[in-house]
């Protein structure tokens, strides 16, 4: 029989829809996760190979729906449907310290001074610990984590030292430890709502501003600054999180498959993230701007005091030991 190609294509669409269906009839659970980063964003893809993988493992007894752009709410309004039962999954992190206070430990301004040393703590007893008051204090369970890109300085001066910022103007984000510690380094730092930050650069309101390699980028700020400096003053993690109340409806055998899972997911992300930095500083360096080695022993002793004295006295021992180690 003959086939016009509109007909095969119409046919093909409808054995795809009754497929998916089929495949949505089937699940025995469907798990909503909402964050906040677009399609192209890292965590976006991490989420999607995840439900990718729930998928595979659970031989579609449990689906995953994933909802980026906040189009499931805001970050908080998530954790509190997760709560209540109207969302299922979320990626979060230090903002839960409000909640956990632990959860700080994700975010301590030259408490990881490599990606291996990050690693250590989020993997290990440590890590363990962190996770286990997340799940007492909030009800959401972490199953992963992703590495994010560590914070570095841009200026229109290289900024090798703490002796180098010298009174500064720079923006910061409002979070009360990180104002703390660019004051005790040496700079003028001012908290400004991001999108403010480009002009702000532009018409010389501050002179600098901190930020991961990706975020420099899309947010053009090659245009207005010279220099990347690499003072990665902060290293931090985030967690792939589901709703307890979620864990508890599944088989033990269903557990330990979204386990696994995120395990993949996990996996998969890094390996994208390392090669997504290593592209970054190219395409920087493309656009005209010369990255600064620092000294970092410098700015982490600078720093220690300022951090000390700006966490909860909960965590303050950890925190010490970390700039023990």
């Amino acid at each position: 029989m003959f086939v016009t190609k509109s007909l095969k294509t119409l046919m093909l669409t409808g054995i795809a829809t009754v497929a998916l269906t089929a495949s949505a009839m089937a699940a025995d659970m469907t798990l909503k996760l909402g964050h906040p980063a677009n399609e192209d964003n890292i965590w976006h893809k991490a989420s999607m190979k995840f439900a990718e993988e729930v998928a595979a493992l659970t031989e579609g007894r449990i689906e995953v729906e994933v909802y980026p752009n906040e189009t499931l709410g805001k970050e908080m309004d998530v954790i509190n449907g997760m709560q209540l039962g109207t969302a299922d999954m979320t990626i979060t992190g230090e903002s839960l310290q409000n909640y956990a206070p632990m959860a700080a430990l994700l975010a301590i301004p030259y408490g990881y001074k490599t990606l291996e040393d990050m690693d250590a703590v989020a993997g290990g007893e440590l890590g363990d610990k962190i996770e286990q008051q997340i799940i007492e204090k909030v009800g959401i369970r972490p199953i992963a984590y992703f590495a994010r890109g560590p914070r570095n300085l841009t200026s229109n001066r290289p900024i090798a030292s703490p002796d180098d910022l010298n009174g500064l103007k720079m923006r910061v984000p409002n979070v009360p430890l990180f104002l703390n510690v660019w004051k005790a380094l040496g700079a003028n730092p001012t908290p400004m709502a991001f999108s403010e930050v480009f002009t702000s650069l532009q018409n010389g309101t501050i002179e600098a501003q901190e930020n991961p390699l990706a975020l420099i980028k899309s947010a053009n700020f090659n245009e207005v600054q010279d220099y990347v400096n690499l003072t990665q003053h902060v290293r931090s993690w985030i967690y792939l999180t589901l709703s307890d109340m979620a864990w508890q409806q599944m088989s033990e055998a269903d557990q330990a498959a979204v386990m696994e899972a995120a395990a993949r997911a996990q996996a998969w992300e890094r390996e994208q993230f390392l090669a997504d930095e290593q592209q970054l500083q190219s395409q920087l360096e493309e656009l005209g701007m010369e990255f600064v080695e620092v000294d970092s022993a410098a700015f982490a002793a600078a720093a220690k005091e300022a951090v000390l004295s700006s966490v909860a006295e909960e965590i303050r021992p950890d925190v010490e030991q970390l700039f023990a180690e």
